[in-house]
């Protein structure tokens, strides 16, 4: 059974990410942390596949815990679900590691849409934050982005494809093959000439780039 984590400190808001949870992934075991500290406390129990992370927490910041799921869980997807829409939040959020941004606006159903696109490796991205980043990577800074990604050869390009798709570092080598570690110094250049954190990042320079359908 999926075991997700809601890390939220408003009741009435716990519940309603709780439920969207258990509409988008029937079957999953959702468990909710108020805190900080509550949360470091069950990804050591039940070790997550899934986390829906508010970023303005009663004893700190979500970004640092998206920072440790994402060094100690690399497997759970960090989804932040917050207010939150302007870039001081979103880049730092993406860049700890998230999977994702939603925000708490939007309506149920686009929300569970979000989340259920995890399966087909599309980044769950409210539409207005979608948007931003794609006007971040365009205009003035498009350039700047297309020489970046200039630097990558042929095979770190295909690299860039595949994690856009969802792909794991073991799907990448088998997809390409090479080895496990030939893939992972593949991904490593990928990010570090693109100047990139996150594999939702990956994912829309990939899109800008025409290497794949960002599906807005």
């Amino acid at each position: 059974m999926k075991q997700g984590l809601v890390v939220e400190d408003q009741p009435a808001l716990t519940r309603w990410l709780g439920t969207t949870l258990e509409e988008a992934f029937p079957g999953i075991a959702v468990e909710a942390s108020r805190t900080l500290a509550e949360a470091r406390a069950a990804i050591e129990t039940l070790g997550p596949e899934i986390a829906l992370i508010d970023l303005g927490l009663p004893d700190g910041d979500g970004v640092d815990l998206i920072r440790e799921i994402a060094a100690r869980h690399p497997g759970c997807h960090c989804i932040v679900a917050t207010i939150y829409a302007d870039d001081q939040h979103l880049f730092p959020a993406l860049r700890a590691g998230a999977g994702g941004y939603l925000l708490k606006d939007q309506p149920r159903e686009r929300t569970i849409q979000s989340l259920r696109g995890i399966a087909a490796g599309e980044p769950p991205l409210s539409a207005s934050i979608a948007r931003r980043l794609l006007r971040v990577f365009g205009g003035d800074g498009s350039a700047r982005a297309a020489n970046h990604a200039a630097r990558l050869t042929p095979r770190e390009r295909e690299t860039l494809t595949l994690l856009a798709k969802g792909f794991k570092i073991a799907d990448v080598a088998q997809t390409l093959g090479v080895t496990h570690n030939t893939a992972h110094e593949f991904v490593k250049n990928v990010y570090r000439k693109l100047r990139i954190g996150s594999r939702a990042e990956a994912t829309m320079e990939a899109a800008r780039l025409g290497l794949v359908n960002p599906h807005l």
